[in-house]
């Protein structure tokens, strides 16, 4: 089992910052290789500043699914607005924070609604 680090409100990956019914993933972070639901627990939780995940790292496998606990690459996740596995629905705003967690385009505010 996948240890799930920061403010969980629920055994969902939810957490304090985040926590509607999309909001079902956690991210591996480069930097430390634990899994958090966000940006926000990592940084209150760490003392050391995020690293990105570099493009051709992509196929590493780091987001979890909350509620079936199947882990994606970030190409898949990115690929997509659910699991890929229990079709459980994603947070597709979560895209307005990908700079934070993969080297993407600073202006890239991707519209998920539509993928596959």
């Amino acid at each position: 089992m996948v240890e799930i680090f920061g403010q969980l409100v629920d055994d969902q990956t939810r957490c304090k910052h985040y926590h509607t019914e999309k909001d079902i993933i956690a991210i591996k972070f480069k930097c430390c290789d634990k899994y958090y639901p966000c940006y926000k627990c990592h940084e209150e939780s760490e003392d050391h500043p995020i690293v990105v995940w570099p493009k051709d790292a992509f196929n590493e496998k780091a987001i979890l699914c909350g509620v079936c606990k199947k882990e994606h690459t970030i190409n898949e996740y990115l690929s997509t607005n659910h699991c890929l596995t229990c079709e459980s629905s994603f947070n597709e705003r979560c895209a307005y924070h990908y700079h934070l967690y993969f080297e993407v385009e600073n202006n890239i505010h991707c519209d998920k609604s539509n993928s596959l």
